[in-house]
C-alpha cells in the first residue's frame, strides 16, 4: 500500500461513523436545486461501484460504495462503517433477458417478498445511503411491466423504510423508459443512469427526455467495448490507461461536474477488477491490485488534489509498428517488434510485464460474469523492457498482446493490442 495512502488512513480515522441506528437521508430542493441530505446535512456523492479497497476510496477523497445486489451486503456494510463510507446498496431485481416473466403475478410476488426481507434486513445500517432497484432492467427488454413490478417494490420500501430514498438504475437513458418511470413510477425518487462514452450528454438528455427530478450516474468509466473501434475480426479496441485516464477526467469536468441542478453525484466503474473483454478493460486496478492513472485521476476529482506519486503514463503501444486501430496481422511462428513507450511523472524505475492471451470468446452482455482466457506462454523474451519481440504464435486466430509497467510503487500502466494470426 502506498505511503500517501497509510497517512490519509490515520488523517482520516477520526471520521468514521460510531452511529449504530439509521441514518435519515433524504431528497431535498433548495433554491431551485435537488439536494441529496445525509442527517441533515448537504451530501454529494464521490461514489465508487464495486467493494474492494474501501480504504482506498476513503483516503482519495471519495464518500461512497455501490453493490448490485446484497450478496456479501454484511461485508461491504461493515468496510464502508469502518472507513466511514455509505452505500447504495442495489437489489437484485430479475432481467427479462435472464428469462423472468413480468406477466407471472405469483413470481413478482415471490420476487417483491424476496426484496421485501432484505430491505428489512439492511434497512437500519447507518451506511446504506439509499436502495437501487434492479440493475439495467431495460436492457434487452420488451415488457414494460416491469416497470409496474419497480413500483410496487419502490412502494413496500417506504412503508417499511421511512430513512431511505428508493432508485432503479438504467442503462443509458432513453425516452420510452424515461416516460414509463414517470407514469408507472411514482414511488421513485431518484433516477440512476449506468453509461460510458456518453457521460458528458447525460446532464443535456435528462433534461431533453423530460425527466426534471434528481438523477445519479450510477455507473460511469472507460469507451465501452460496444462503442469502441472494432477489428475485421470483431474484437474490440481497448483505449490504454492513459487515454482512460484523459476521458474519465474530461468527460467527468464536462458533465455532472457543471450539474448543479439535478445530479446527486456519482459512481465511478469498476473500483476493482474484474474480466469483462479484457482483464483490464473496466477495472481501474489489475489483478493484483495496483492503480493505474485512473486512480489518480480521481483522487484528483474527488479532492482537488493529485497523490504525491503518480502513475507511469503510457504514450503509446505498438507490435510491428502498428497500434491497436491498425487491424495488425502476423503471420504464424514470424519474430515482430513490439514498442510500449512509458515515462514515468516522478522518474521511478519502471519495470514491464507481457502476457499473450487468445481473444476471449465469453462474452455476455450488461456485465455478466465472463471467464478469463488462459495465458499463452514462451513467445516474449524473459526479462522484457520496454522494446521487446513477439513470436507469433502458429496457431491461426485471434489474440491479444497486454503490456503492464509497473513504477515500484504499487503503481501501473496498460494496455493491450489485438492482432490475429493468419496463413495467408
Amino acid at each position: 500500500m502506498k505511503t500517501h495512502l497509510m497517512l490519509a488512513l490515520l488523517a482520516c480515522t477520526t471520521a468514521v461513523h460510531a452511529q449504530t441506528g439509521p441514518v435519515k437521508v433524504e431528497v431535498k430542493q433548495v433554491n431551485g436545486r435537488y439536494e441529496l441530505q445525509r442527517g441533515g446535512q448537504p451530501y454529494f456523492i464521490k461514489g465508487a461501484g464495486g467493494g474492494q479497497f474501501p480504504e482506498r476510496v476513503k483516503a482519495y477523497g471519495g464518500n461512497s460504495l455501490r453493490t448490485w445486489s446484497t450478496d456479501g451486503a454484511d461485508k461491504v456494510l461493515a468496510e464502508a462503517r469502518k472507513n466511514g463510507l455509505t452505500v447504495m446498496l442495489g437489489l437484485d431485481v430479475a432481467r427479462e433477458r435472464h428469462g423472468f416473466n413480468y406477466d407471472d403475478p405469483q413470481a413478482v410476488a415471490a420476487q417483491l417478498q424476496k426484496v421485501r426481507a432484505e430491505v428489512l434486513k439492511y434497512k437500519d445500517d447507518p451506511t446504506v445511503l439509499f436502495w437501487g432497484i434492479g440493475n439495467e432492467l431495460n436492457l434487452e427488454y420488451k415488457n414494460p411491466k416491469v416497470w409496474d413490478a419497480v413500483e410496487q417494490i419502490a412502494r413496500m420500501i417506504h412503508e417499511v423504510d421511512p430513512n431511505h430514498p428508493t432508485s432503479t438504475v438504467l442503462a443509458g437513458i432513453n425516452q420510452p423508459e424515461v416516460d414509463y418511470i414517470k407514469a408507472k413510477c411514482p414511488s421513485v425518487d431518484i433516477l440512476s443512469i449506468n453509461t460510458y462514452a456518453g457521460l458528458a450528454a447525460i446532464p443535456q438528455q435528462v433534461r431533453t427526455m423530460g425527466w426534471t427530478g434528481p438523477y445519479v450516474v450510477a455507473e460511469w468509466g472507460p469507451t465501452g467495448h460496444w462503442e469502441s473501434p472494432v477489428t475485421p475480426w470483431e474484437a474490440s479496441v481497448e483505449e490504454t490507461s492513459s487515454q482512460k485516464a484523459a476521458v474519465y477526467q474530461s468527460r467527468y469536468e464536462a458533465s455532472v461536474q457543471k450539474d448543479k441542478t439535478q445530479c446527486l453525484g456519482t459512481y465511478v466503474f469498476l473500483w476493482g477488477q474484474k474480466q469483462e473483454r479484457t482483464p483490464t478493460w473496466y477495472g481501474i486496478f489489475t489483478e493484483d491490485g495496483k492503480e493505474s492513472e485512473v486512480v489518480d485521476v480521481m483522487q484528483y476529482l474527488w479532492s482537488g488534489q493529485w497523490p504525491k506519486n503518480r502513475a507511469p503514463h503510457l504514450a503509446s503501444f505498438t507490435l510491428n509498428g502498428k497500434q491497436a486501430t491498425d487491424r495488425v496481422y502476423l503471420s504464424p511462428g514470424k519474430v515482430y517488434p513490439v514498442k510500449a513507450t512509458v515515462t514515468d511523472p516522478d522518474k521511478d524505475k519502471l519495470t514491464y510485464r507481457y502476457e499473450l492471451l487468445p481473444e476471449s470468446t465469453d462474452l455476455k452482455t450488461g456485465g455478466d460474469r465472463e471467464s478469463r482466457p488462459g495465458p499463452v506462454t514462451g513467445l516474449i523474451p524473459a526479462g522484457a523492457k520496454g522494446e521487446t519481440t513477439l513470436t507469433a504464435p502458429r496457431k491461426e486466430g485471434a489474440f491479444r498482446l497486454f503490456v503492464y509497467a509497473y513504477d515500484g510503487q504499487d503503481n501501473v500502466a496498460t494496455a493491450n493490442i489485438p492482432f490475429y494470426v493468419s496463413g495467408k
